[in-house]
């Protein structure tokens, strides 16, 4: 999230703004940092509910704000047919893996354990799977012998700041369009 409003701030993203961060959870660090920032925070707890329910109250605060593209950063859950539906091809995401290679949790100790010989990031577009949507851009990051899953992650963590803001700005441009599961820039 830092990486993106330092971006945005930069004029690297030109045409992204940043109008609202908002987390499930009222004590996240993102929401402090982003008051840090000058960006508006908000919570909205799950307190109970189910994901649609919860969801839908996050749509509306997006909506009241004229958001029109989202940007997830450390939200591990998956996004319902509903959230997915209101923003479609609009919702990037990062992971720490080249898709579709390690999906899912843990795919830098994933990477390691499989003795893969690169890794790196990918920011796709959120569709209903999990880490299954169009790729926009990824960041080749090498496994060296010696690396742990720490190792690693500090690594791909350093191409997610700069992979994040790149496919931001490609976004924000609408140089791009979606052509099956492929982004294909214009």
């Amino acid at each position: 999230m830092v990486a993106l409003a330092e971006a945005v701030r930069e004029g690297r993203a030109p045409g992204a703004e940043i109008v609202v961060v908002i987390s499930d959870k009222a004590g996240a660090a993102g929401l402090d940092r982003a008051r840090e920032l000058g960006i508006e925070a908000l919570a909205v707890e799950r307190r109970g509910r189910g994901r649609e329910e919860h969801e839908r109250e996050m749509i509306a605060a997006l909506r009241e704000r004229g958001v029109r593209l989202v940007c997830l950063a450390g939200y591990m859950r998956l996004l319902s047919p509903c959230f997915v539906g209101e923003f479609r091809n609009l919702i990037l995401n990062i992971h720490p893996s080249l898709l579709p290679a390690f999906p899912g949790l843990d795919a830098q100790r994933q990477a390691v354990e499989h003795g893969a010989r690169v890794s790196g990031c990918t920011v796709h577009f959120v569709d209903e799977t999990l880490d299954g949507g169009p790729i926009i851009t990824q960041r080749v990051v090498p496994v060296e012998d010696t690396d742990t899953a720490e190792t690693l992650s500090e690594r791909i963590l350093a191409e997610e700041h700069k992979a994040y803001p790149e496919a931001l700005a490609l976004v924000a441009s609408g140089r791009y369009r979606v052509v099956g599961r492929r982004v294909v820039r214009k």
